[in-house]
């Protein structure tokens, strides 16, 4: 018998979460900000869960959200028509970024100077953050609204998705290179740097494609329908999640499903690995983000493996430790911090 995920529940959100991002590794630990229909994002700390803030001040669901490298800066899409640039530190909004419909999707450089943009007008925008009051430069192309846009190959390009394509622009001449053209609605896209690979999804199907020349790589078939998946950084796993309420875990090489298991009490909307690799993080329309060990029983963040005694036959199981917290205080700490957001007790799923 393998060991039973133990899922970090953080709770908070009062409506279904749509987007999750993960920062970079800081000096600080990495990040994760999470976008939801109740238009007040949070950030968190990546590792535990654990609650740091709200960003207030959209008047309307937050479809996007994105950190940039440091997790010095936040920015977020929202149905209000506007997307905006926040101080993650401080929390302050330093600018808001007028459109002409809703803002779906939000995506900083590697430098943070420029910020893309995408949403139901079909234009791409790229804002100057050091020149606010400057007009973006606008790409038009896309046939429908924009569910996701993403830098790429350094900057250099832009990768965007539409309802059924997927296009590849050059940022310099700002014109279109390839698009991918599907029989159905692309529900996600994950870009990663290392080795250039994109991850689509659509319908059942999680294809892989080179994110350069947009030419297939491989692809797998999964028992639902599925709403977004993520690559590991070592390539070694991918994880997806749709809209049986499952979280799936699939080699990557050999395309061998390793687990599933109910992963929320909804449709899951986002999952998203760890910078580090060592978790994922998921987000669904039950109003929870969860996070969950890449490798079950390994002591990281907020989980602590406590080996069984010696012939006791009994295999390890991961336990969650609290230093120096009684339980009794945990439930005091949940209970005082009823508006605090994140609840400490993880809950085990079979």
């Amino acid at each position: 018998m393998a060991m039973r995920q133990t899922p970090l529940t953080c709770s908070g959100h009062t409506r279904p979460v749509v987007d999750l991002a993960f920062s970079g590794i800081t000096p600080y630990g990495y990040f994760l900000i999470s976008a939801c229909k109740d238009g007040k994002p949070m950030l968190r700390q990546g590792d535990t869960g654990d609650w740091i803030g709200t960003f207030l001040g959209h008047k309307g669901a937050v479809w996007g959200a994105t950190l940039n490298k440091d997790a010095t800066k936040a920015a977020t899409a929202a149905a209000d028509f506007t997307a905006k640039v926040w101080d993650a530190v401080s929390g302050d909004e330093l600018m808001t970024l007028a459109h002409k419909h809703i803002v779906k999707t939000v995506d900083f450089t590697q430098d943070s100077n420029y910020l893309l943009t995408g949403g139901q007008d079909k234009l791409l925008r790229i804002y100057d953050l050091n020149k606010p009051e400057a007009e973006p430069k606008e790409i038009s192309g896309h046939t429908s609204g924009i569910k996701k846009a993403l830098w790429c190959s350094e900057d250099k390009q832009i990768l965007s998705a539409d309802d059924k394509t997927v296009r590849l622009w050059d940022h310099a001449t700002m014109t279109e290179v390839k698009s991918l053209n599907f029989n159905m609605s692309v529900s996600s896209m994950e870009y990663i740097p290392e080795g250039e690979i994109l991850v689509i999804t659509y319908g059942r199907s999680i294809a892989f494609h080179s994110a350069v020349s947009l030419d297939p790589i491989k692809s797998f078939e999964a028992p639902a329908t599925i709403n977004s998946a993520s690559l590991h950084p070592e390539k070694e796993f991918l994880v997806a999640g749709g809209e049986d309420f499952k979280l799936y875990k699939y080699d990557y090489n050999s395309g061998e499903e390793l687990e599933s298991y109910k992963g929320h009490f909804g449709p899951i909307h986002c999952v998203r690995f760890s910078p580090d690799g060592e978790l994922y993080a998921s987000g669904s329309e039950d109003g929870t983000l969860r996070l969950w060990q890449t490798v079950v029983g390994k002591t990281y963040g907020l989980w602590k493996c406590v080996l069984p005694e010696e012939d006791s036959g009994e295999l390890a199981k991961p336990k969650i430790s609290f230093p120096e917290t009684t339980e009794e205080e945990l439930e005091e700490i949940t209970s005082e911090n009823s508006d605090s957001i994140y609840s400490s007790t993880p809950e085990v799923k079979a």
